[in-house]
C-alpha cells in the first residue's frame, strides 16, 4: 500500500484538467494547490528524517511498478500538451488564457522536466528516450547532456552554472544557469564528437538532434494549430524552465566543494546539496528533494533514495523554499546562516 503514495503526482493533472475547463481565477487552480496549500501543509506537518519506509530489497522487488508509473506520465504529459493546444481556440479572455498557460507550465516543470530528469539518469536507452520525450514537451532537451555529464561533475564549483552562489539573486541566476548550461551542453557534445572521431555537427551529436526536434515541434504546432497556440506553448515551456531553474537555485545555494592542493576538488558528498524530507514535496517530485543522496549516488532510482543526517536541510519543502527565494532579502536571512553552518561542518 505504501507504494501507492507516489500516485499523489496525479493530483497535478487532475487540477490542471479542472483549470482547462474553467474560466477566470479557477483556471489558476494548480497554483493555489501546489504553491499555497502544499507549502502551508508542509509548514504544519512534521518532517521525518527516516530512511525509506520499506526495505531496499522490497522496493527493488516492485521496481516495475515504480518504473511503469513514470512511463505512464509520458503519455499523460503529451496528452495534456495536445489538450492544451486544442483548448487555445476556446480561451474566452486574457486572464483565462494565462491561467491555462501557467497550469500547463506547472506540468512542464513537474512532469516534463522532473520526470524527464529521472528517466534521463537510467541506463536503458528506451528509458532515456522516454525522458527525452518528456523534456521535449518543455523545450529543455539540452538538460540531459549538461545535467548528467556537466552538473553532476562540476556541482559545487565555479564551473557549474546551476550551482547558486551565496547572495546571488534568483532572478539573475535563472539566466546564468539556463544560458550557461545550454552552452556547456554543446561543449560536452562537441567534445564527445571529437573523442568519437565524428563530425562536430553530425547526427551523432545529441544537441543537433535536440535542436532539430525543437524546431520541428514548433513548426508542427504552428501549422496544425496557429500562432496563438504556438506562443501559448512556448510560454508554458518557459514557465516549466523557470520552475526548473528555481529548483536548481535552492538545491545547491551557497554550498561549495573544497579545492585540494593539487587543484582538484573534493569528491561530491551529501553535504553539497540541500535536502528536504517534507512528505508532500517528496512524493509529488518523486523524491527529488532527497537531493543529497541523488548526487551522492546518481544512478539510484527515486524510490531507493533515503535521508541521511550528513545532508544539510532546508527549513521547509521545495514549494515553500521556491516561494521564499522570490524574496531575496528574506531568503538570504534564512539561508545564509545555514550555509555557514553547512560549510563549517
Amino acid at each position: 500500500m505504501k507504494s501507492l503514495k507516489y500516485l499523489l503526482v496525479f493530483s497535478l493533472p487532475i487540477t490542471v484538467n479542472i483549470a482547462f475547463q474553467s474560466e477566470g481565477w479557477w483556471s489558476y487552480l494548480p497554483v493555489y494547490v501546489f504553491f499555497i496549500l502544499v507549502p502551508f501543509l508542509e509548514l504544519i506537518l512534521p518532517s521525518r528524517w527516516t530512511t525509506n519506509e520499506a526495505s531496499e530489497n522490497a522496493l527493488k522487488r516492485h521496481a516495475k511498478y515504480y518504473n511503469y508509473l513514470l512511463y505512464t506520465l509520458v503519455f499523460v504529459q503529451w496528452g495534456f500538451v495536445a489538450y492544451f493546444l486544442i483548448a487555445q481556440s476556446s480561451s474566452p479572455d486574457a486572464s483565462t488564457w494565462w491561467g491555462r498557460i501557467v497550469s500547463m507550465g506547472l506540468m512542464c516543470g513537474i512532469i516534463g522536466i522532473n520526470v524527464g530528469h529521472e528517466l534521463g539518469h537510467r541506463n536503458k536507452r528506451s528509458e532515456q528516450f522516454l525522458g527525452e520525450l518528456l523534456l521535449l514537451s518543455s523545450l529543455e532537451n539540452h538538460f540531459l547532456p549538461y545535467h548528467n555529464r556537466g552538473h553532476h561533475t562540476y556541482v559545487g564549483t565555479p564551473s557549474d552554472p546551476a550551482t547558486a552562489r551565496k547572495n546571488e539573486v534568483v532572478y539573475l541566476f535563472w539566466f546564468r544557469s539556463q544560458i550557461g548550461s545550454y552552452f556547456q551542453a554543446w561543449q560536452i557534445e562537441l567534445t564527445r564528437m571529437q573523442i568519437m572521431g565524428k563530425a562536430k555537427f553530425s547526427f551523432s551529436n545529441k544537441m543537433v538532434i535536440y535542436t532539430l526536434s525543437h524546431l520541428l515541434l514548433l513548426i508542427a504546432i504552428w501549422q496544425i494549430f496557429d500562432l496563438k497556440a504556438l506562443l501559448a506553448f512556448m510560454a508554458a515551456a518557459a514557465i516549466g524552465i523557470l520552475l526548473l531553474e528555481t529548483v536548481n537555485y535552492i538545491e545547491h545555494y551557497g554550498l561549495k566543494r573544497q579545492r585540494k592542493e593539487n587543484g582538484r576538488y573534493e569528491l561530491v558528498k551529501r553535504k553539497h546539496s540541500w535536502n528536504s524530507n517534507h512528505l508532500l514535496g517528496r512524493l509529488i517530485l518523486f523524491e527529488l528533494s532527497r537531493h543529497s543522496e541523488h548526487h551522492y549516488k546518481p544512478d539510484k532510482p527515486y524510490q531507493l533514495l533515503h535521508s541521511d543526517p550528513e545532508a544539510p536541510t532546508m527549513p521547509t519543502g521545495y514549494p515553500g523554499m521556491m516561494l521564499l527565494s522570490f524574496v531575496p532579502p528574506l531568503f538570504f536571512k534564512v539561508m545564509n546562516v545555514k550555509v555557514e553552518r553547512a560549510l563549517s561542518a
